[in-house]
């Protein structure tokens, strides 16, 4: 890359990467770290796009995407996966849903929210006790490789996959020190 090319931000590689592999559906619940990417998927009509009241919820709707013939992925920040784990447990898992969940990490780096902290300690290893693929993505350079091949495989295997996506990456929330 010479120093005239222009690197894709990491929200325009999560963007490009689900339209890529035809993820109409995006459901939210709003964080910060995240509002450049819904934004960007607000602005573009491949997507449908909107935001739920809570993250079990959003769950729900890319299920019965998935069982109406349609790809869908779920935004949320760590705290609020700590409200999925029954839904990833007696649905998604094992109905086969190739749910794709972005998680923008909170907890780690600074954090002050004893809340986040908690739930980014146990977020992971809920995920691999239940049994889905996990990718903590903090370099820029991976970013659409990963994306890409992990939602293939979740396609093609009929399993949920969640990407976390460290602020080493997207630069995360800033707390005023």
């Amino acid at each position: 890359m010479n120093d005239t090319t222009v690197r894709a931000t990491w929200h325009e590689i999560v963007l490009a990467s689900l339209k890529s592999n035809n993820v109409k559906l995006v459901v939210y619940v709003p964080d910060k770290v995240f509002r450049p990417l819904i934004k960007a998927l607000h602005a573009d009509a491949f997507f449908t796009t909107f935001a739920a009241t809570r993250e079990e919820e959003a769950i729900g709707i890319v299920t019965g995407a998935w069982m109406g013939g349609m790809r869908g992925a779920v935004l949320m920040q760590t705290s609020g996966f700590g409200t999925i784990p029954n839904a990833l447990a007696s649905l998604v898992v094992p109905s086969q849903i190739p749910a794709l969940i972005f998680v923008s990490e909170r907890g780690t780096l600074g954090e002050f929210n004893l809340g986040q902290a908690m739930v980014c300690k146990t977020m992971r290893p809920v995920l691999d006790s239940l049994g889905v693929e996990t990718h903590t993505i903090t370099r820029h350079d991976e970013l659409a490789f990963i994306i890409d091949r992990s939602i293939k495989q979740a396609v093609a295997t009929q399993a949920p996959v969640t990407f976390i996506l460290s602020p080493l990456l997207t630069g995360g929330k800033v707390f005023e020190a």
